[in-house]
């Protein structure tokens, strides 16, 4: 238990990285009892209430047997993005391939209603999905969206589904279309799909004109729908674009200092045309209207915008303050994070006001909720803001990258690069977590599994020779057979002509070798490998080491072959390599730029935040970081005050104890110069260098002019987690170890080294996760302190709004004004469409129908959508209805016009949706907004409304403002979108 970060839910642990082939996780998204995630074969998700229990007879995968229970579809292209619509009861995936895939959302065990519903007729259309008999996954519509990859994904406050692709495609599927083919049969999936495929919009098209465009030829990696203010943010590494999401407009085009781009890019037919009818219908207009002399301009000005786009992806220059996150706050600023760690706050316009620095490593994701926001880096941390950008907390999350987050079930989920996802309360840092972390500390023993293994470590100086068979088995064989785990280290590997090109290629001509039991191969993983040079200047591989880092047991364990400098005298020169190599031996850790300051600083952007703690995450060398540590290799200390026959003698009369008070490592270590914190067992053999090649038995010392004096070269030391030499395995001291054999090969006369070997027999503590999970839920449902924080924490602000009947005519606008009664918390808000019905010739409605969602119609306003009341305070919603007589069908991305006005009377029903700040939990308000196109009586209208409110129980008394308690909460599953 880590007394420096929250209790997490375990939702699925590290998984080893050779289980994860073709399957690695790269995005998440929640619906409102489900967490879904894309994977490179498809996708899978967790039912919240299940994450508490174990498989129950079900079969988990390998890697995934200390994961929640989750259900797998594993038969698409990489999946890029997501999108949960619980409007249209899809969860939206972007492929690799281009495809765009929906997928049903299974509905709750106790929506009874709503699945037979679905039985009834789920085999008749595609809205209802096809799936195999049995399986929870239903797949409704899919389409080919881009010819490349699907790189962003959105739904719009107007139902409308935008997507981002390479070059700067940018298209958007109009809901109207897609409601349209979801209605269609199974046997129309052919006709569906070539329907859809044709509706999309062309925004990059529509900005352009006679071949130049107004946007930049950059890859659409983000997407974000300001619902607040019917906006979009199209985002690539460096600028930005701004979009009316309702008129499908380009508002502005900006870098990341805010400055807005007059750029002109010519749109290229071979990268942005993507549809064959659509490029020649382009290239007969460009070749009639163009002059030679325009021609031959928009290909230089084509060449220089190929050339800035291959320069925009790094090869060229490298732009440190790369976008690589956006999100949006409720209220209303846009949040950027750049590769340099800095945080830059946007208004709805588009305008950059202040800069934050907290952490000097990339930002990775965003998320917000309520009145915080939550950032990851790349090292795995993760912090915790307001919404003035101050830093309220902060812990390390994962052990790699987090890639993306959010929010569900009350809780923030996170995702790590290597497919770990742990969920962290909405309430933390606070005091549930100090309950968890004392409460699950005392139930260490129920969770906590102990493992023995047995590991044989190895070293040999080969000196530049072959190893002979006979040697290795004299050496490893008889070892071997007892242990799980073998771990060899060779130096002065023969490497053939290659050797000096090796060398100066940093490479160390260091070789290391492990071995897996076959029973213990299951919980081995996660392999990786490092090397540092120490030759001349730091840069030749001649000297220097290799290391092997692997988990085991969920523990990392690290071993590391060294070869320092040679000669007596060099002993500080070997101290500085010991340094060299702990400090920078880096196991694939990801590549991540420290902060060199903002540049380009415009007015707005004045630095906040005086609270940062970037300076407090000092980088840690991996070493350091791991739960066990082997330094084995030709160290090259040698003996000291002591003359060649001396040591001879001393060697023959086996007098070992007085020679290793000779040893320069004994002494080095005891003034703390050298591998400090290791140990090394007692030495009972005679020192392993250096020897006449092939001769057998201590008689073969140098005999050499030079007499070089024996010495112990060749060592094996360790550190475990033991802070002193006495201590319990445990989750506080996860790997406990002790040396049963140290010894040399007399025998092996291959080299002018003598190979060493050492046992070590190791406990290893860790976590049972599913158990761990479990009595995570119990402390969650049963402890009375836990139950009554979560009750507080989970309170939802009272409000009001002014009325729950507005009517509109021809450009009419109403007020309408929501009121925080809480004197204590803020209240968030979201205005969102329930459905629409029009009014029937007869009078009577027709069926109330949800855009995706729950996107508003085109014909109203609402602004703004969403936002923060303070305690006391009022916030005035205008509420606006817009001609919108032109109904567009767009061919091949062309819009096709049908003018055409829709005389009938529409109602709509609004849900404004009241949160707080630590809980998902909310309220709801129901508002109608009808649009009356003829003169008609409103106290008809409102009569009407009276009458339809008590049928469906929400009948609300009028007065000067309508209360809606806490009963009030709205089932969004039985709303259907045909």
């Amino acid at each position: 238990m880590r007394a420096d970060r929250p209790p997490a839910l375990e939702l699925r642990p590290h998984p080893p990285r050779d289980t994860q082939a073709g399957s690695f996780l790269r995005t998440i998204v929640c619906t409102s009892s489900q967490l879904w995630a894309g994977q490179e074969s498809g996708l899978r998700f967790g039912i919240f209430s299940e994450f508490f229990e174990s498989w129950n007879g079900r079969m988990a995968k390998r890697g995934d047997e200390g994961s929640a229970p989750f259900y797998e579809f594993d038969c698409t292209s990489p999946v890029l993005c997501l999108v949960a619509d619980e409007a249209s009861g899809f969860v939206w995936s972007g492929h690799n391939d281009g495809r765009i895939r929906s997928w049903k959302i299974p509905k709750p065990e106790s929506d009874s209603s709503s699945k037979e519903e679905d039985v009834e007729i789920g085999a008749k259309t595609i809205g209802a999905g096809i799936g195999e008999p049995g399986s929870l996954f239903r797949e409704g519509l899919s389409w080919q969206a881009h010819r490349t990859p699907v790189l962003s994904m959105i739904i719009t406050s107007y139902g409308d589904l935008w997507t981002g692709s390479e070059g700067g495609v940018l298209k958007v599927w109009p809901w109207e279309s897609i409601e349209k083919t979801l209605s269609l049969t199974v046997e129309e999936r052919h006709m569906a799909t070539l329907l859809v495929e044709r509706s999309y919009i062309d925004l990059r098209s529509q900005v352009t004109v006679n071949g130049v465009c107004s946007l930049p030829s950059v890859d659409i990696r983000f997407l974000l729908s300001d619902n607040s203010r019917s906006k979009v943010w199209s985002a690539g590494s460096t600028t930005f674009a701004l979009w009316d999401s309702r008129k499908k407009e380009l508002l502005k085009v900006f870098n990341i200092d805010g400055q807005v781009e007059n750029r002109i890019d010519i749109a290229s037919q071979e990268i942005h045309v993507e549809d064959e009818t659509k490029a020649k219908l382009t290239k007969k207009e460009k070749s009639g209207s163009m002059s030679f002399f325009q021609r031959s301009r928009n290909a230089l000005m084509g060449a220089a915008d190929a050339v800035r786009r291959v320069a925009q992806k790094g090869t060229f220059t490298e732009d440190s303050r790369r976008t690589e996150a956006l999100a949006i706050t409720m209220d209303g600023m846009i949040w950027t994070g750049c590769s340099n760690g800095s945080l830059f706050q946007w208004d709805g316009n588009g305008n950059r006001q202040f800069e934050f620095q907290h952490h000097s490593y990339a930002i990775t994701s965003i998320c917000a909720f309520g009145t915080q926001l939550w950032v990851g880096y790349v090292d795995g941390n993760i912090h915790v803001l307001d919404l003035e950008g101050y830093l309220l907390g902060g812990w390390v999350a994962h052990s790699g990258p987090l890639i993306d987050m959010d929010i569900g079930s009350s809780y923030i989920f996170t995702l790590a690069n290597h497919g770990g996802i742990r969920g962290w309360s909405l309430t933390s840092p606070g005091p549930i977590d100090d309950i968890l972390r004392m409460e699950l500390s005392s139930k260490e023993l129920t969770y906590t599994k102990t493992e023995k293994i047995k590991i044989l470590a190895g070293t040999w100086n080969v000196g530049q020779e072959r190893a002979s068979h006979d040697s290795l088995i004299s050496w490893l064989g008889t070892a071997a057979t007892e242990v799980g785990l073998v771990v060899v280290g060779l130096q002065e590997v023969e490497m053939g002509a290659g050797f000096l090109a090796m060398a100066a290629a940093k490479e160390t001509v260091s070789y290391f070798c492990y071995m897996v039991r076959k029973s213990l191969r299951s919980n081995v993983g996660d392999v990786d490998a490092a090397a540092v040079a120490c030759g001349f200047g730091r840069t030749i591989g001649n000297k220097g080491a290799v290391g092997l880092r692997m988990r085991v047991f969920d523990r990392d364990l690290c071993f590391v072959s060294c070869h320092f400098a040679a000669h007596l005298e060099a002993v500080s020169k070997r101290n500085s390599d010991f340094n060299h190599v702990y400090r920078n031996m880096s196991f694939t850790r990801p590549s991540v730029e420290q902060n060199s300051g903002p540049a380009g600083a415009t007015p707005v952007q004045v630095h906040r935040g005086g609270n940062s703690v970037g300076s407090q995450y000092d980088e840690k060398p991996d070493l350091s970081e791991a739960d066990m540590v082997i330094f084995l290799g030709d160290f090259n200390y040698r003996l000291f005050g002591v003359s060649y026959d001396e040591a001879r003698d001393m060697i023959s009369q086996r007098c070992f104890d007085w020679l290793r008070e000779k040893d320069q490592l004994r002494a080095e270590m005891k003034a703390g110069k050298v591998f400090q914190g290791m140990r090394e067992a007692q030495i009972k053999f005679p020192p392993t260098y250096k020897f006449e090649r092939h001769q057998p038995g201590l008689s073969a010392y140098d005999a050499s002019e030079k007499k070089r004096i024996p010495a112990w070269c060749d060592r094996i030391l360790y550190r475990d987690s033991r802070s002193i030499s006495v201590a319990e395995c445990s989750l506080e001291c996860p790997v406990v170890s002790s040396i049963s054999l140290y010894e040399s090969c007399m025998d092996v006369t291959d080299s002018d080294h003598k190979p060493v070997r050492c046992i070590f027999s190791v406990e290893i503590a860790h976590i049972d996760r599913i158990v761990w999970r479990q009595e995570f839920g119990k402390l969650l449902a049963s402890h009375e302190k836990i139950r009554s924080l979560v009750e507080e924490y989970s309170i939802v602000p009272e409000t009001i709004v002014s009325t729950n009947n507005i009517i509109l005519q021809n450009q009419d606008t109403s007020i309408l004004r929501i009121s925080n009664k809480c004197d204590k918390h803020d209240a968030s808000y979201e205005i969102i469409c329930e459905g629409q019905f029009t009014m029937k010739d007869d009078g009577s409605p027709s069926e109330l129908c949800a855009k995706g969602s729950f996107g508003f119609p085109n014909w109203l306003q609402v602004e703004p959508a969403a936002g923060i009341i303070k305690p006391g305070q009022i916030m005035e919603v205008t509420v606006h209805h817009e001609d919108f007589y032109t109904q567009e069908e767009f061919v091949d991305g062309f819009p096709h016009n049908c003018w055409c006005e829709d005389t009938r009377d529409k109602e709509v029903v609004l849900l404004v949706k009241v949160t707080g700040t630590y809980s998902t939990k909310s309220k709801y308000h129901r508002v109608n907004v009808r649009h009356c196109h003829s003169n008609k009586d409103s106290f008809s209208y409102m009569k009407e409304s009276s009458n339809r409110l008590q049928s469906n129980q929400n009948h609300l008394q009028r007065s000067e403002f309508a209360n809606f308690g806490s009963s009030d909460v709205v089932n969004l599953y039985h709303i259907r979108s045909p």
